[in-house]
């Protein structure tokens, strides 16, 4: 099955692709490897929330935000090389915009890493890092990079 029909079975819209927001591009590829840039929760051209997690943000929405900046990041990846060319997600980093406090960003970026293992099964086990950090850009909870490669 192919990557945009099992997306299609998951009732998940891929969406358009979020315009940078200063110099850089969504997504690049060297050989056969595509880095995305961070993506932060856009959501229909707008941030879902702002604000720390463990604040204002609970761990449960940003858990939720991260599963958007995922979704942001393959739009990245499928505009770029089309989706269906990947053949695995080989990592993801996500940061976490935390409270003084808050040491939950695992289970916030879990939010973006199932995901992918529900698209890509297998081939969505990817390395991983999640860090806690103090802002990220527009005030955004979560933001997420992944790197995938790609057929040939």
């Amino acid at each position: 099955m192919s990557h945009l029909a099992r997306l299609a079975e998951l009732g998940i819209v891929l969406p358009s692709v979020v315009p940078p927001v200063a110099a850089y591009v969504p997504a690049s590829r060297t050989g056969n490897l595509v880095f995305t840039s961070g993506q932060l929760p856009m959501v229909q051209g707008a941030m879902a929330h702002i604000g720390l997690v463990g604040g204002p943000v609970t761990a449960e929405q940003a858990k939720e935000l991260a599963r958007a900046c995922a979704l942001n990041a393959l739009a990245a990846v499928d505009a770029l090389v089309g989706l269906d060319n990947v053949v695995r997600v080989v990592k993801v980093v996500g940061f976490v915009a935390s409270a003084p406090g808050f040491t939950g960003q695992p289970g916030v970026v879990n939010g973006a890493s199932e995901l992918l293992g529900e698209i890509f099964g297998d081939a969505g086990q990817h390395a991983r890092s999640a860090v806690g950090v103090v802002a990220l850009p527009l005030d955004a909870p979560v933001e997420v990079e992944i790197i995938v490669e790609v057929a040939g």
